[in-house]
């Protein structure tokens, strides 16, 4: 942070050593610098330090949108300061996510009479209170809240329902089966739908997906223009979401030019959802598409359906073929400049002619990844993951060399085998007495891995000439990177038990180890990083290379890097943390991680860390260490870890970082748990949702919506 007051009170020594006065600088160049300070620090504190910083803290461009999502920091008592001297200047609050808020704290957003935008996701609020809060907010056009159990909206007054009936922006994510306030919003023209409903009550009973008594008004579809549904996996969330549907099957509305349904598993299509589709065909342009692969699969939907101006397309886990891809969807290059987003995960077809005769492991067809390419050549953000994307041994036609060519990308997701050399020779471990195979489920004593310290000299013995090296040395201003596995699937799936067997690596991806991920290290802008399921990983030295050159990385995401019966790379981790000093979050997933006092003491080196989630099956920790990692790292926020240790030992450590930290932390969230014990899922359904769904599930986010869906 960076703390004008000090700047204020050290200005005259300064001025005498090196001639530079902070409160020089114009006026312009003071308001950019602030605006990288948080709001509750601009108001309540580096304002009251001088006349000039109290008149510039204030400024318009400073307070007209206020962003609390990620301010661990703010508690109810901030809050209910800040309203008090700026509400009135506040047009959009951002409060997403502030779960460790008390309630009382959305009273004070009374206060904020000019708000035009407002986002409550993630924080508790009755309807009552709701009811109250929007009374009084008479220019709102943009809101996002939660649908909790116990939600009434006959509890909503008519002051109330008049200001949802001026709302044409909604995010609403229920945890109830409800229409929630949908029925009040009559100018809808952005409708946002999270449903995260669970199949069983807490007490074991299973639920209905039938609306409460008193719920059946009709939403209001007829202005709308965007409507994207995201589904938990669970029935109920398939029962409740037809119902939102079903008035959309009734009557399109002519000006939808958006329509996403993000569904896992198996959604089938019904008559309801057939006509929807069959209208749109006949009714509108999209520019926006995402269905649930059965909807997709077998039919000929998308060669009836008309786009516009595309910027986002998903296909995710689609049977989809390659020449159905070109020829329904890309239509010859014509209309695919304006796509910038295309999530194609799971679509084991999608660069092959066809998928009738054809093995998820054959070949692709480059001339298809080639029209992709040249057809969709402003694409920034692509998603080919969890695919086997085999490229044949023709000169010039590898999947790195084409992808290459899309200089506007910032995030990409690959499988790994994709990103191997044809041809490339399985390189096999060193054989020694402490590597024990995939299947063995004994622990091992970890100790301390050598590996090249010459990083320069180990680089170069390898992959300069590599079609990988190439990729990552063309796409210089890539930010979000997921190189995984085509057959991984995390240790901790949602609503499930652990996972206690994984499945082996592709045979084509037995080669891609160290030098290939020395090859990210090029990546000056890395902000992101996902590496999952690398089977040669033999020291992990490329993890150093990355900690050296990345000075931007923030999330950094590791998971069954090489052999599973030891952790092979713990030396090099440790050196890499040393150089992360940005690093905010860290996901690490390795059966028999030993999370000891040497790990946290390099951890402690990340001095930004809010975030910490380690899966490990059969893994140890040290509670001690956990505890001095705690206390020396102050931003540390969020500590999840599901390993193998004890009931009791879990939980009295959990006891006592909540006792130690909780008072000078306010947002902190700690979930110790071994991971095999059989309620880690009603452990994780009180995770609060900003957490899980960031960090604490593994999954692709590459292009995982369309961007912007949402400020």
């Amino acid at each position: 942070l960076f703390l004008f007051h000090q700047e204020v009170v050290s200005e005259e020594s300064e001025e005498e050593s090196n001639g530079v006065n902070l409160m020089e600088f114009s006026d312009e160049i003071l308001l950019h610098i602030l605006s990288y300070v948080p709001c509750t620090d601009l108001v309540l504190n580096v304002r009251r330090t001088c006349r000039k910083l109290a008149t510039l803290c204030l400024d318009k461009s400073l307070t007209h949108t206020v962003l609390l999502q990620k301010d661990y920091k703010v508690n109810k008592d901030k809050v209910k300061q800040l309203m008090r001297d700026i509400g009135k200047e506040i047009y959009q609050l951002n409060m997403a996510g502030c779960y460790w808020l008390p309630s009382s704290t959305i009273d004070h957003v009374t206060r904020c009479k000019n708000l035009v935008k407002l986002n409550l996701s993630g924080c508790h609020i009755t309807s009552l209170r709701l009811s109250k809060m929007l009374s009084s907010l008479q220019h709102l056009r943009s809101l996002a809240i939660d649908v909790n159990p116990g939600f009434d909206a006959s509890q909503l007054s008519s002051e109330c329902k008049a200001t949802l009936s001026r709302v044409s922006e909604l995010k609403q994510t229920l945890y109830t089966p409800s229409y929630g306030v949908v029925p009040c919003c009559t100018s809808l023209e952005k409708l946002l739908l999270y449903f995260e409903i669970l199949d069983r009550s807490r007490e074991g009973f299973m639920l209905s997906g039938q609306l409460m008594v008193g719920e059946s008004n009709v939403p209001h579809y007829q202005n709308l223009r965007i409507f994207y549904a995201r589904l938990a996996p669970g029935y109920v969330n398939q029962e409740v979401v037809r119902l939102y549907l079903a008035v959309l099957s009734d009557r399109t509305p002519e000006n939808l030019h958006a329509f996403l349904i993000s569904a896992p598993g198996s959604f089938a299509e019904t008559g309801a959802t057939k006509n929807l589709l069959d209208s749109m065909a006949r009714n509108v342009r999209l520019d926006a598409l995402q269905l649930p692969k059965a909807w997709i699969n077998g039919s000929g939907l998308l060669q009836h359906l008309k786009f516009n101006n595309p910027f986002y397309f998903s296909f995710s886990r689609c049977t989809l073929s390659g020449g159905h891809l070109i020829q329904r969807v890309i239509n010859g290059g014509k209309d695919l400049k304006s796509l910038t987003s295309l999530n194609l995960s799971g679509c084991v077809h999608c660069l092959a002619p066809e998928s009738l005769f054809r093995k998820a492991e054959d070949d692709i067809d480059s001339s298809i990844l080639e029209s992709l390419v040249v057809s969709c050549c402003n694409l920034r953000h692509l998603n080919l993951s969890a695919a086997h994307h085999h490229s044949s041994e023709s000169i010039g036609n590898h999947l790195c060399q084409l992808l290459s060519r899309l200089k506007h990308l910032l995030s990409l997701a690959l499988p790994v085998c994709s990103i191997t050399d044809v041809g490339a020779s399985v390189e096999k471990p060193p054989t020694t007495p402490n590597l024990v195979p995939q299947t063995f489920g004994r622990k091992v004593r970890i100790g301390v891995q050598t590996y090249p310290r010459n990083l320069g000299d180990q680089t170069n013995q390898k992959i300069e000439s590599s079609v990988f090296w190439a990729l990552m040395g063309s796409l210089r201003f890539l930010e979000t990177l997921e190189i995984i596995g085509s057959s991984f699937s995390s240790a901790m799936p949602r609503n499930e038990p652990a996972i206690r067997n994984s499945l082996p690596p592709c045979v084509r991806a037995q080669s891609v180890g160290d030098s290939e991920v020395a090859a990210i290290s090029q990546l000056t802008y890395l902000q992101s990083l996902t590496l999952a399921q690398l089977p040669n990983i033999l020291t992990g030295s490329g993890l150093v290379s990355i900690g050296l050159q990345c000075q931007h990385l923030r999330t950094l995401s590791l998971a069954n890097l090489g052999m599973m019966g030891k952790v092979v790379y713990m030396s090099a981790l440790m050196d890499m943390l040393k150089h992360c000093k940005c690093l905010r979050d860290l996901r690490l997933e390795q059966p028999y991680f030993c999370a000891g006092a040497q790990f946290f003491q390099a951890l402690s080196h990340c001095s930004s860390l809010q975030r910490l989630c380690i899966v490990s099956r059969s893994g140890t920790l040290q509670s001690d260490a956990v505890m001095s990692f705690m206390a020396s790292c102050l931003e540390v926020i969020m500590c999840h870890m599901f390993m193998g240790e004890s009931l009791t030992v879990c939980k009295n450590l959990q006891q006592s970082i909540v006792r130690s930290f909780q008072a000078e932390r306010p947002a902190l969230n700690v979930v110790i748990f071994p991971l095999l014990h059989e309620d880690l899922t009603e452990v994780i359904r009180d995770v609060p949702m900003r957490h899980l769904d960031e960090i604490t599930l593994f999954k692709s986010r590459v292009a995982e919506e369309p961007p912007n869906l949402w400020w």
